[in-house]
């Protein structure tokens, strides 16, 4: 009898409880949490210093408040909490989706004056709270990183279509300093910081590419040293993997290649490499391309670059960031090429460049124009002289601006033709035009 009093007694207290309806769950407090990157448990940490801040006296919000908030069951919490929690989001109580626990007839004075009244306690400290989006509030969110993200883009595609690598440069090295700028004078959740470390490696990072375009290696290293403490601090695999990409590059136009090999070893050893097949693909890769310009390492080199084919072909479809999106088949048949050329099969060095050019993307005019210019050096190497004076033709009608890594690889294959001594008309006349920008 007992227990059936008691069920009975809990039964209508449940009743009672929700006799004005069932919680509805507040998605508006959601959405803009998810706008700032913020998880319960930083929302609740920020809200209790945000209370101390305001009352000078600990506050004692938890994560399991945040989820009351959440799931409905706290319509308006109490003021201190109200008012600091609208400081941390950097909107209204209303627009936050709470709702005021009684309809108000008082005038709209009323609520400035208890909040004055909390201002004071707190020796008068300002508490200005919008009711606007993250960028105008001062608090950085997703729409921030999406912002930023997409310039990156459209530096990547004026990148792509060799529209200058001076010009690249520039506007990544700007685009970096203002996301530093932002994160320095803005909060932001640990979500929405370790998205914008991530980007400002990647963004600078471009820039170290386009000064190793331009044969600026010191330049280059200066950038990836920057980059590299930004990946740092994003703790993203993925981000440090892309710098010790280019640390790798900037080795290998120095020509120090034990360096390089070191650098690839790191690579092909990250967790994202131990992840996703693609990225140990392009460390082996890497690998194999250090190796091959060492002395009697070409077994190695070569074991390296079949382990890169076998990873590669393992690789899923699947998204990653735009700046590994250049690693397809026409881009490892073309470091493929590289490794042949340093061990001196320059016969399977033309034919991966003829594989590259048949499958390159129409919009990486850069590439095509370097790789065009790579397949002049092989055929001259080869003694094709006439047929790598008409590619050295096309390479240089492609030839991007500030690119001299594709101008000194034409330089290249101008001095194997000087060395021939071929007497072709369309030579000499190819040899003495080139002299004027070489």
């Amino acid at each position: 009898m007992a227990q059936l009093i008691f069920t009975f007694v809990r039964v209508c207290g449940v009743a009672q409880s929700y006799r004005g309806g069932m919680p509805q769950a507040n998605r508006t407090l959601a959405a803009r949490m998810e706008e700032l990157g913020l998880k319960q448990a930083e929302l609740a940490r920020l809200v209790t210093a945000e209370i101390g801040t305001l009352t000078g006296k600990p506050g004692n919000v938890t994560d399991a408040d945040v989820r009351r908030w959440l799931r409905g069951e706290t319509k308006w919490p109490q003021d201190r909490i109200r008012l600091c929690l609208e400081r941390v989001l950097s909107a209204s109580s209303e627009d936050l989706g709470f709702v005021p626990r009684k309809k108000h007839t008082a005038p709209p004075e009323e609520d400035p004056m208890r909040r004055r009244t909390l201002l004071n306690a707190a020796g008068g400290v300002a508490l200005a709270v919008g009711t606007s989006g993250a960028g105008d509030s001062g608090r950085l969110g997703i729409s921030d990183v999406q912002r930023f993200h997409q310039e990156y883009v459209d530096i990547l595609r004026d990148d792509d279509a060799g529209r200058g690598s001076k010009k690249v440069e520039n506007l990544a090295v700007e685009l970096a300093s203002r996301i530093e700028s932002s994160l320095a004078q803005s909060p932001a959740s640990t979500r929405v910081q370790n998205m914008l470390h991530r980007l400002a490696a990647e963004v600078i990072s471009s820039a170290a590419f386009a000064s190793l375009d331009a044969r600026a290696p010191q330049r280059a290293r200066a950038h990836l040293d920057k980059a590299l403490t930004f990946a740092g601090l994003s703790r993203d695999s993925e981000a440090t993997f892309h710098v010790w990409n280019h640390m790798f590059l900037t080795s290998s136009m120095r020509e120090n290649h034990p360096e390089a090999v070191a650098g690839a070893e790191v690579m092909k050893r990250s967790s994202i490499a131990r992840r996703d097949p693609l990225y140990a693909s392009l460390g082996h890769v890497r690998n194999a391309n250090g190796l091959a310009r060492m002395p009697a390492r070409r077994s190695d080199a070569l074991r390296a670059l079949s382990d890169a084919e076998r990873a590669f072909a393992r690789a899923s479809d699947q998204q990653r960031p735009e700046w590994v999106r250049f690693y397809d088949s026409s881009e490892f048949d073309a470091l493929s090429s590289f490794v042949w050329s340093a061990l001196g099969d320059h016969g399977r060095a033309e034919y991966c460049l003829h594989r590259t050019l048949a499958s390159i993307p129409d919009d990486m005019i850069r590439n095509r124009a370097l790789y065009t210019a790579h397949l002049s050096l092989a055929q001259a190497r080869q003694g094709e002289c006439e047929l790598a004076t008409a590619t050295s033709r096309q390479a240089h009608l492609m030839l991007p601006s500030g690119s001299r890594r594709t101008v000194n690889t034409l330089a290249a294959t101008r001095n194997v033709l000087v060395a021939s001594g071929s007497n072709a008309p369309e030579v000499a006349e190819w040899i003495e035009e080139s002299t004027a920008w070489i």
